[in-house]
């Protein structure tokens, strides 16, 4: 039996929607002809969710498991009712619809990471494993199905799987980041001493060239002292970007009141729009790739100063984003051993 490309035969609450905004989905995994069905070793969940979690666990890992489970139980995918957001995962082929077979550069055994988001997998978690609280994975036993339409990435020799995959959960940020930016500009990123912050930084430094400038701001010294060995920015600035008009005042300071061509969110956490927005110039622009923008307050907040700036919502996929995020870890060794440190 063959489902809709984009699997909407599997939704059901709001019958009619695509799987990610539907309330539940079927994970049931028997598969349609034109699904694939894999054997899930881990899951890395979006930073924004993960958070979120732990906060609401209080960091205690029983908990985080209960949580987790109890989002795959209600929603048959791991769709965080709180932030919207999931993640993605790594697992090994194990088997390939029929009405797929040929059409598409996979076979069994094939280890692949998944780039769409968790929040409209249909995933069945089995037993839990491992919860890594400082990396956002968690080990599972267990299966998902990927779509017709699911896009995936087979895994790197020359990298090992937990590493891939913290990149690849964050390939959006810097394949646009490396779109965006263009000799000369000068770029913010908040949120710089991050995953997808350092991957943004080092292609930002690349695009601007030697005539460009590039900030970093972060809230913490032990993310600025991490930006600084990297040698990635010409700025790095501590301030809350929850605070716009400190963020304001600190980024007119480095720039002689100029403001930035780009400003890049990489955050975490909630409140944060009205710093990137004041700190970009009219006709600059903001990439919120963070998860846990309000795009409410980003154009209200926007309207609000009266600023013209073209603000970008953060889509996890633009062309050959996997190979250029991994490609990140090839040509910058320093980012490639802080990494293996915090991922392997």
């Amino acid at each position: 039996m063959k489902g809709s490309k984009y699997g909407t035969h599997r939704v059901i609450k709001n019958k009619g929607d695509l799987p990610q905004p539907a309330e539940k989905i079927d994970n049931n995994m028997e598969i349609y002809d034109n699904e694939i069905l894999i054997d899930v070793k881990t899951l890395n969940i979006d930073s924004a969710s993960f958070t979120q979690i732990k906060k609401e666990a209080g960091g205690d890992e029983k908990e985080i498991e209960k949580i987790m489970k109890r989002i795959v139980n209600n929603r048959g995918k791991h769709h965080n009712p709180v932030t919207g957001s999931g993640g993605m995962l790594v697992g090994v082929v194990e088997e390939i619809g029929e009405d797929l077979v040929g059409k598409i550069d996979l076979e069994v055994g094939d280890e692949i990471a998944t780039l769409v988001s968790l929040s409209l997998t249909p995933l069945l978690i089995e037993e839990i494993l491992e919860i890594r609280k400082d990396t956002d994975q968690v080990d599972i036993k267990g299966k998902a199905v990927l779509f017709e339409s699911g896009i995936y990435a087979k895994l790197p020799e020359d990298m090992s799987r937990n590493l891939a995959l913290a990149v690849l959960d964050v390939a959006g940020a810097p394949a646009q980041t490396a779109k965006l930016v263009e000799p000369g500009d000068s770029v913010l990123i908040i949120g710089a001493g991050g995953k997808s912050g350092t991957l943004c930084l080092h292609e930002a430094q690349k695009r601007a060239g030697i005539s460009g400038k590039v900030i970093a701001l972060e809230y913490s010294q032990e993310g600025c002292d991490r930006v600084e060995s990297l040698g990635l920015a010409d700025e790095i600035i501590q301030a809350d970007a929850t605070k716009p008009t400190e963020v304001l005042n600190k980024i007119e300071a480095v720039t002689d009141g100029e403001l930035v061509d780009l400003t890049i969110n990489c955050v975490n956490i909630p409140n944060t729009e009205l710093s990137c927005i004041l700190a970009t110039k009219d006709s600059g622009k903001v990439y919120f790739f963070s998860m846990a923008t309000s795009f409410t307050a980003a154009a209200l907040g926007a309207e609000g100063v009266g600023k013209d700036t073209e603000m970008l919502i953060g889509n996890g996929y633009t062309k050959n984003h996997s190979e250029i995020a991994l490609q990140v870890l090839r040509e910058n060794e320093d980012i490639k051993e802080l990494f293996e440190k915090i991922y392997l």
